[in-house]
């Protein structure tokens, strides 16, 4: 698992003294508001920056970090990653996984019982890898690359026109998905036509 956690990103710039906006990952900010220093994170490049304070007004996080001092310091990070340690991220309820955690989870798949739903007792297959997690409108989405060497999917729903494994998308509901196992990465797939 990740060590460092998205907490969220650097939203333009607020006053005159390198203040600015913070939009937290998670829509919570109290674990925002006691950090100590963070590490503001675009691609490859890092700038890692005591926190001078932090404090939400509203729905609304402020936040001021040490060496960035004017609106136009701050329009330089805009957009820019604010990453912290794990153990900083927000804390998870019962059922809540980081999305970090859950890129990279192989999609499995059972087989069907007479009910249309993932048998775990079958042998288990590997139907493709989460790439990424993407907000819809009705909720979160897993982008899954296709298996190129599962059994289960027709060759032509595995590759797209360019040969290359297919992408889907899929609702990131528990009437598609059963159990999301991060520590092994593996999120079961509960019905394989969702992948047609």
């Amino acid at each position: 698992m990740l060590e460092q956690m998205i907490v969220g990103f650097v939203r333009g710039s607020h006053g005159v003294t390198g203040e600015f906006k913070v939009e937290s990952t998670s829509g919570e900010y109290a674990h925002i508001e006691v950090l100590k220093e963070v590490t503001l994170r675009r691609g490859n490049a890092l700038k890692v920056c005591k926190v001078e304070y932090a404090e939400a007004a509203g729905s609304t996080l402020y936040m001021k970090l040490e060496g960035i001092n004017s609106p136009e310091e701050v329009r330089k990070y805009n957009g820019w990653e604010i990453v912290v340690p794990r153990e900083c991220a927000a804390p998870l309820d019962e059922d809540e996984w980081y999305i970090e955690d859950l890129k990279q989870c192989s999609l499995i798949y059972y087989g069907e019982n007479i009910d249309g739903l993932a048998e775990e007792s079958a042998p288990a297959e590997k139907v493709g890898t989460v790439t990424d997690v993407l907000e819809g409108g009705g909720g979160y989405l897993l982008e899954v690359s296709l298996s190129e060497n599962c059994n289960l999917l027709a060759e032509d729903i595995r590759f797209d026109v360019s040969g290359k494994p297919r992408v889907v998308l899929i609702p990131f509901r528990k009437e598609y998905l059963g159990k999301i196992n991060v520590e092994n990465q593996e999120i079961v797939l509960m019905h394989l036509w969702i992948l047609e």
